[in-house]
């Protein structure tokens, strides 16, 4: 197993989005040379400001890395940029570590892990949970699955981008892990939006309700940084919607696999979908509020 440090260890990075230019810029930060790759360039010029080198497909990355990193939007996506006749896997050379830390399906997973064996080539599923701020802040809870040897391995790159990581189990892992953090947030989303849209209804102050209610027993992660946002009508993405429908469409599908009713979850993703068949697809997860106001005849931005 490779020893992974800055200055020596290259890294490769495929998806600079949201999430992924503040993830691979933490670990350009602590002194690893990378690589990077983007369907749009545009989206890494801070990255390369920062002393990335760009490289035209996944292949490339790969050639040039010891280690590769993506975070794209669908599992379609991960097939193409990991096992893609121009593919990262395509590119690699025995020894080297694939990492999807995409929220993708565990089943694709194990596929991606059994094709890197047989190069061998390492494989690791490590999708993440704090949004666009845990990405920023280096505070993200990465849930790891595959190779417990080459996880620890990669222990100086969790250290960089995260405040939580731990290894799950074996290939895909990971990411049942992660649609568990979904199932959660999604019951806890509805909860946020309609409870903010009772306070608004009741004529309450919903900044000196959130001061009530935060800290106590009714407190998340999503009432403290994203009940603020619904306030202030700020409904850009940390997550988008149409991401999160993905995620909900993923878990309900291995929910039925696993001979699960998951009525909570169902009626979430119901709602999402409305939520973006009113054009919020590309807003964050909190704009689900702007549906179930709608639903009360509210409109919710002109309050």
């Amino acid at each position: 197993m490779m020893h992974i440090e800055p200055g020596k260890t290259r890294i490769g990075w495929i998806g600079t989005g949201v999430m992924g230019a503040s993830m691979c810029g933490h670990l350009i930060a602590r002194g690893f040379a990378a690589t990077v790759y983007n369907r749009t360039r545009s989206k890494t010029e801070p990255l390369l400001a920062q002393g990335a080198a760009w490289a035209d497909t996944p292949h490339d990355v790969a050639k040039r890395s010891d280690v590769v990193f993506s975070i794209v939007g669908f599992p379609g996506d991960v097939r193409d940029v990991m096992l893609g006749t121009e593919g990262a896997l395509a590119g690699c050379q025995p020894g080297n570590i694939l990492v999807d830390m995409t929220t993708s399906e565990p089943s694709l997973a194990i596929e991606i892990a059994a094709a890197a064996r047989e190069k061998d080539v390492f494989s690791i599923d490590a999708p993440v949970s704090g949004g666009d701020v845990g990405a920023r802040e280096a505070r993200l809870s990465i849930m790891i699955g595959g190779d417990a040897q080459a996880a620890e391995a990669l222990r100086p790159c969790w250290e960089a981008m995260g405040k939580t990581f731990i290894h799950q189990g074996g290939p895909g892992a990971g990411q049942h892990t992660k649609l568990v953090n979904q199932t959660l947030i999604a019951g806890n989303m509805v909860g946020v939006c309609e409870a903010l849209l009772y306070g608004y209804r009741a004529g309450l102050d919903l900044n000196r309700v959130l001061e009530s209610v935060a800290s106590g027993a009714a407190g998340s992660w999503s009432l403290s940084n994203l009940g603020p946002r619904i306030i202030q009508n700020n409904f850009d993405p940390g997550f988008f919607v149409e991401h999160f429908i993905k995620d909900m469409g993923i878990a309900l599908d291995e929910a039925r696999r696993l001979g699960l009713a998951l009525p909570g979850l169902a009626l979430a993703h119901q709602l999402y979908l409305a939520v973006q068949a009113q054009g919020h697809g590309r807003r964050g997860t909190h704009a689900l509020q702007l549906a179930l106001a709608s639903l009360a005849g509210i409109d919710w931005l002109e309050r």
